[in-house]
């Protein structure tokens, strides 16, 4: 028996209230992400490295330091300084349909580097605890032409909870995490990143 068109209707206005519904709560799990990062403004904490690759083993050693220096109604600008390397800025954003993490790489003279403005947009099902950034086009193109083929299925991971913030890189066979501790905002803040 054919379906009418009134339920067809009904039908299709459910399907798209549910789809309106899931996007508004992603929506507002984002912007609570968001505004629990925010709150932390003018702060820098001090972090450790919590993944175990060799090729990271250096990170052991410093002073990693993560500052939530730039802080805008749409865009946070945190710089991670290792040791008295101040060359890399995570840059959060907000856009049309979520967020969006890119890494402002620079030199000391404040020029880009090669590999810079590279990340991804969040991913769907995030929380206001945890979202996930799959890299872009833009970022692929970019490793390829620099060799860096590897990375080019690299997700990008934020996580923030009343106690630590959480960044980690991973891929397959790959992993980099590294853990900031809330609780405990450092008294000096550092310097500026570099091309600031």
């Amino acid at each position: 028996m054919p379906i009418s068109r009134s339920i067809k209707a009904f039908i299709f206005a459910g399907f798209y209230a549910v789809l309106i519904a899931c996007q508004a709560s992603s929506q507002n799990a984002q912007d609570r992400f968001f505004e629990s990062i925010s709150a932390h403004c003018g702060k820098a904490f001090a972090g450790k490295l919590v993944s175990t690759d060799a090729v990271d083993a250096e990170f052991a050693t410093k002073k990693l330091i993560m500052h939530v220096r730039g802080c805008e109604d749409d865009t946070l600008r945190i710089p991670f300084h290792v040791d008295d390397d101040r060359s890399r800025t995570w840059v959060l954003s907000k856009t049309k349909t979520g967020l969006r993490l890119k890494h402002d790489h620079r030199h000391e003279d404040g020029s880009e580097d090669a590999v810079t403005q590279y990340g991804g947009d969040s991913a769907k099902g995030g929380t206001a605890k945890l979202q996930n950034f799959p890299v872009d086009m833009f970022s692929i193109d970019m490793f390829k032409t620099e060799g860096l083929s590897a990375s080019v299925v690299n997700v990008w991971s934020i996580e923030i909870d009343d106690a630590t913030f959480t960044y980690q890189m991973s891929r397959p066979n790959r992993a980099f995490r590294v853990e900031f501790d809330l609780s405990q905002p450092i008294a000096d803040t550092p310097p500026a990143p570099w091309g600031t």
